[in-house]
């Protein structure tokens, strides 16, 4: 809040979030953006939320979306550049050129010193606007090698959910595009706010970035044996400050060792401890968030054997330490 001698106190103003709309564009990365960060939250209590601004070239004139309606954005360009926050969902065509007002656009709001952000074939925008020189980057796998050849100077990242550089973050396809929101909004408000939208939006807290992307897991019929896997998963998160072991897990799949590995892996993308690992450091962020435990209490609440273990899984996951994570968030609280 700041202090007007004259006016007295005003409210600090709301992190505004712009979300490029475009002609030909599909609908369910704009609506998980609109879902994420303009839905009213009651839930929340006072807790100021953002304020979501769907921008376009040309505002005012109607965009043809995929399924066969139309919208129109009421914001332009130039709205975009101010953003605290600008979300890119996608480009009309990966393979072709970036509109220059949008290339201007992105350069503007990133020299203010915004966070820019990309779903899908968005990634193609940024790397146009040549903020990801020089970095990593990730997008859907069906893109990654496109972008690699017309982008030598980024790393693309194949294997990924999202990739977080601080200002700029890029995400895989539509689904991760979920993962990247929610965590840009445990970012900026913690994993309890974040946990909160998560259930209202029926869907995981927290999935790592570095999660694979599922390329092999197209649409098929649930089998049995992957009813054992989500057994074992939901039997696993109501004991994570509990010793976890593989042979525990299948145990709690009723299957055989090698067949749980196997199982697991196809369907979640990574191995049953990495997947543990995740989700333990997932549950310590509101330990970390909610109270002054000494670091190696919250490492003990979630299962890990030593605060050492826990600093190493930690920093891999979150690219900051805990204590500097909780320093950082009582700073924002």
């Amino acid at each position: 809040m700041t202090l007007d001698l004259a006016l007295g106190p005003r409210p600090t103003p709301a992190h505004t979030v712009a979300v490029l709309a475009f002609d030909g564009m599909a609908p369910f990365e704009l609506g998980v953006v609109v879902e994420v960060f303009a839905l009213h939250r009651p839930e929340l209590g006072e807790l100021p939320w953002y304020e979501l601004k769907v921008c376009a070239e040309q505002p005012g004139r109607d965009l043809r979306v995929v399924g066969g309606f139309t919208m129109r954005a009421e914001h332009g360009l130039d709205a975009l550049a101010a953003a605290d926050t600008v979300i890119v969902t996608g480009v009309p065509n990966a393979g072709g050129e970036v509109s220059p007002a949008l290339v201007a656009a992105l350069r503007d709001a990133h020299a203010r010193g915004a966070r820019l952000v990309s779903i899908c074939s968005g990634a193609f925008a940024l790397a146009a606007a040549g903020v990801l020189t020089g970095r990593r980057a990730t997008t859907h796998w069906r893109y990654s090698a496109l972008l690699a050849e017309r982008h030598p100077e980024i790393e693309v990242d194949p294997d990924v959910l999202y990739v977080d550089n601080g200002d700029v973050l890029t995400s895989a396809g539509s689904a991760a595009g979920i993962d990247l929101c929610l965590y840009l909004v445990r970012s900026d408000h913690g994993a309890l706010v974040a946990n909160t939208v998560a259930r209202r939006f029926v869907v995981p807290p927290h999935r790592e970035g570095g999660q694979a992307q599922f390329i092999e897991a197209a649409v098929r019929p649930v089998r049995e044996d992957e009813d054992g896997v989500a057994r074992s998963m939901a039997w696993a998160m109501d004991r994570l400050g509990e010793p976890l072991t593989v042979p525990a897990l299948a145990r709690a799949a009723r299957m055989s060792e090698r067949s749980y590995l196997r199982h697991f892996t196809r369907r979640n993308g990574t191995s049953p401890i990495r997947w543990v690992i995740a989700q333990r450091v997932a549950a310590s962020l509101p330990l970390l968030e909610s109270g002054e435990a000494p670091i190696d209490e919250v490492a003990a609440a979630v299962g890990f054997d030593s605060a050492a273990t826990y600093r190493h899984h930690f920093v891999r996951a979150m690219r900051t330490t805990p204590t500097a994570y909780r320093r950082a968030f009582t700073r924002a609280a």
